[in-house]
């Protein structure tokens, strides 16, 4: 539960929808894929660790390669990642403190600005929507139709009355407020409240989703059809017009930017041996022994840690698919993009076919449980990283149990400010998402390789996997480098075009 309330977040709630939005149904096969093919590299990397004692980065750093301060370059890469994901959370805090803003304004100027801002949304949703009416990509009536140009008419005249707003600071009050709270309660918290927190706000948000996307079936203009579904995982790419590609929408870049976050991405990826270790894996298997004791115990753990890993892979992939196909079918059809001050006014719109006006406090509460859990699991697992890792390339010594938690507890809070201080400074949560998503596809093509080096170098034969897991460990990376290679060569054009 650990691991999902760590993956169900920005991912879905942010990079997943928008994705959804720019390519429709095309890349629901790509975002399947996204979420199942890195499981096995997930379950490799646990296997060596919970078996050899060692945490990810320390077994990274055992990869062959040029070394620089005790440090490969895997190690090197990470910290470039591991800055990239700070500003993820900060996107996240700030998307917390958005739907807080909204549902909770702390200022008068807050409460002008939230009611100017609704006009402005609802003016844009209307008139997209009328669009998808017109364009035949929404079923309609003369009735519907005669009924949202009233409504366009109406809102027009009330935002042309209105006065500008000046932009209001309550989002980041809210996010400070949020901050917080994540210090204290991470700095107060132990691994079983960590564990049971997530598992709350993990569920409360899944029953939310899996009901909305329900419920959308039986609206007949939203419904997702079968041929629609049957589409997106025929392996297709969506059509980009010319003046899309000017106005600088790039679906699949967008997509690939998410792979690298949805499911199990390269941060979890690296983080989920600490878990393991933390929650006693590793040491109720006990020191290695060339024994059959300990061989039956490693074993024994080994499937506990893959229901572990299957298990959560089930629940954040219903999630992630949920929140595409809700991205596709009311974003995409009524060409709504979420982004910058309005991105949760954006995200609540795929909430009100099914809700109406109750969508935007359901949206919020949901938004809130996602983007809050993913905020508090993800600052825990960077600072075992970063004390982890200065240990490694010996900026300390290598600290007792006693202080390194000491050293977790002020990493927590200095992390948790310092993501605060990019949502401050950058206040566009989806750029923010996505930068993180980007480094993280980078680095899976580094992680792909190092699982095939620990399972053919390095990994106890007696608990090696068959041929077909290892056929999936390759398949793992091939896709991975595919990936990786594709997003480094887009950027690389980018930045010697521009």
């Amino acid at each position: 539960m650990i691991l999902a309330g760590s993956i169900v977040g920005s991912g879905e709630l942010i990079a997943t929808t928008r994705t959804g939005a720019e390519a429709n149904f095309s890349f629901l096969w790509l975002i399947l894929l996204g979420c199942i093919v890195k499981v096995f590299t997930q379950i490799e990397l646990a296997r060596y660790a919970i078996s050899s004692g060692k945490t990810t980065l320390v077994m990274l750093n055992d990869v062959p390669g040029p070394k620089v301060r005790g440090g490969n370059l895997i190690i090197w890469f990470w910290f470039l990642m591991f800055v990239a994901t700070l500003a993820q959370q900060g996107g996240i805090v700030g998307g917390v403190g958005q739907a807080l803003a909204i549902s909770a304004p702390l200022t008068e100027q807050g409460k002008s600005y939230n009611e100017a801002l609704d006009n402005k949304v609802n003016l844009q949703v209307s008139k997209n929507l009328l669009a998808a009416y017109e364009a035949e990509r929404l079923e309609s009536t003369p009735e519907k139709t005669a009924a949202i140009k009233q409504k366009i008419a109406e809102l027009e005249k009330v935002v042309a009355d209105q006065k500008a707003e000046a932009k209001s600071n309550d989002p980041v009050v809210w996010a400070t407020i949020l901050t917080i709270v994540a210090c204290i309660l991470l700095v107060w918290g132990n691994f079983n409240f960590i564990e049971k927190f997530c598992m709350f706000l993990v569920c409360a948000f899944t029953l939310v989703t899996i009901f909305n996307l329900i419920a959308l079936q039986a609206k007949a203009e939203w419904a997702v059809t079968m041929k629609e579904f049957i589409g997106g995982m025929s392996f297709g790419m969506p059509e980009v017009s010319d003046a899309e590609k000017a106005a600088g929408k790039s679906p699949l870049g967008t997509a690939l930017a998410t792979f690298g976050i949805i499911g199990v991405g390269a941060s979890e990826l690296i983080a989920y041996p600490y878990w393991c270790l933390e929650k006693g894996y590793g040491k109720y298997i006990g020191p290695h022994e060339n024994t059959d004791t300990w061989l039956g115990r490693a074993k024994g753990w080994m499937k506990v840690m893959q229901f572990d890993a299957w298990g959560s892979m089930i629940v954040y992939t219903f999630c992630t698919l949920a929140f595409y196909l809700l991205g596709a079918a009311i974003l995409g059809r009524t060409g709504m993009v979420p982004e910058g001050s309005e991105m949760i006014r954006t995200l609540s719109v795929m909430y009100e076919p099914v809700f109406g006006k109750s969508a935007q406090s359901i949206f919020l509460i949901g938004a809130f449980a996602v983007l809050f859990s993913t905020f508090y699991v993800a600052i825990a697992a960077q600072s075992r990283l970063f004390v982890d890792v200065t240990s490694l390339l010996g900026f300390q010594k290598l600290p007792d149990e006693a202080t390194r938690y000491r050293r977790i507890k002020v990493c927590n809070v200095v992390f948790a400010l310092v993501s605060l201080l990019f949502f401050i400074f950058v206040s566009k949560p989806v750029l923010l998402v996505l930068i993180s998503g980007v480094m993280q596809s980078l680095m899976l093509p580094l992680l792909g390789g190092s699982v095939l080096y620990f399972r053919y170098k390095k990994t106890d034969r007696r608990l090696l996997p068959g041929r077909i897991w290892d056929t999936m460990l390759w398949v793992s990376f091939l896709c991975f480098a595919v990936v990786g290679t594709y997003l480094l060569s887009d950027k690389l054009t980018k930045f010697f075009a521009g």
